[in-house]
Order: C-alpha cells, then structure tokens, then sequence
C-alpha cells in the first residue's frame, strides 16, 4: 500500500488511519501500520491522539462530521418542505453517506464496521450522531403517516428502521447484489436511482400501512 501524501503528519495519520480502520476494524488494525502507511512515526499517534483508542475517536468523529458537511439529511431542504421531500434529502443523502467515493470512501465502511464491532466510542457516536438523525427520520415518517403516530412511538421507530434499512442492505451486501445484478451502480447517478426508488417504495408502504394497536407498544 502506497504512503499518504496528504496534509502535515496529523492529516496524514488520519487519512491511513481511515483506510486501515475501515479494513480490518479497531481490533485488527495497528498502530504501526498506520504510521507506516503515513510515513509517520509512532509518538506521532501519542502526541496528537493519545492512544490508538483516541485515533480511533477522533477519527469517528471525523467521519461523521465529514459525511454530514458533505450530505447534511435536509440537503438544503427547509422544515416547510413537503415531508415526502423531506424524506428522499434523508435517504439521497444517508447513501450518499455510506457510499460516496472520492479521497473519504472510507467513512461509510468505518461507521458499518462501528456498527457491526463496536467499541467504546459508539456512546458516543449515537448520542452525538445517530440520535439526532434517527429523531429526525421518525419525525419525517410520523408526518407522513398521519394517523396520530408520535415521533417516539414504536410505530414511527419500527418505519423509520425499515427505511434505513434498505439502505444498509444495499450497502452491506453488496457481493452479493453485484452478482444478482452485475448492471446495478453506485455511482452518484446510480446513488441518486437507489434513492429514489427507496423512498417511493418507503412512502408507499407508509401511506397504505394498517394500524395494529400493537405496534404503538
């Protein structure tokens, strides 16, 4: 793997150890690769980080903050926009997230890792980061039910978890859909296709979905 030419010794150290991280996950990755591949040295990582746990952090939130500066959920929408609109900026732009190409490709598989091995920063990640967005999404899908449902009901909750995980789905198992659907791209007009076709199926099942009292338990 060739060295990270980017930045002054701190960039650097974050941009290898986003590729390192996102590849092999917390536990797997080391400190010494990561230097290696910034072409820094290890007091490097204690002198700007601490610890590779606070590289770890501080990369996390880096990431987190970089997809949202570069997708925010409203995608310049205003709180007046209709709710259906409301919802495609969310989805359009959480794949965006996950998917996006270009030099920070690895933010999207570093918060899948996150997910699926998680570590001590998650607390942290989900109360700064998840919680807004998932208040955010079932907010929209309350709207968009119209029959009562709250934002905090279980309802809302169990929607908007069914909406975000279409877009995981395509993210995570992507092997596989590749070869189910060789034709099927990713790329920032397949992004915007995906969304698309996500959100009207979303707002379809949402608009014609029965109301069982046991869904507000």
């Amino acid at each position: 793997m060739d060295h990270v030419e980017v930045g002054d010794t701190k960039e650097r150290l974050m941009e290898a150890a986003g590729r390192i991280f996102s590849e092999k996950g917390f536990k797997a990755a080391t400190v010494r690769e990561i230097c290696r591949l910034a072409n820094a040295n290890v007091a490097a990582v204690h002198y700007h980080f601490g610890d590779k746990e606070g590289l770890y952090k501080s990369l996390l939130t880096e990431a987190f903050e970089i997809g949202l500066k570069r997708y925010p959920p409203s995608l310049g929408l205003g709180p007046e926009a209709p709710a259906e609109e409301r919802l495609h900026a969310f989805v359009h732009s959480f794949l965006s997230r996950l998917m996006g190409g270009g030099r920070f490709a690895w933010c999207g598989k570093l918060m899948a890792r996150e997910s699926e091995e998680p570590t001590p920063a998650l607390d942290h990640m989900v109360e700064r980061y998840i919680l807004p967005l998932s208040v955010l999404l079932r907010q929209i899908v309350a709207e968009i039910l119209n029959d009562g449902t709250r934002p905090e009901d279980a309802r809302a909750f169990n929607c908007a978890m069914s909406v975000v995980g279409q877009c995981q789905h395509i993210f995570r198992n992507r092997a596989v859909i590749d070869k189910l659907s060789p034709s099927l791209k990713t790329d920032e007009a397949g992004i915007a296709a995906l969304a698309r076709h996500i959100t009207d199926f979303s707002l379809s099942a949402l608009k014609h979905l029965p109301r069982h009292d046991s869904a507000q338990a």
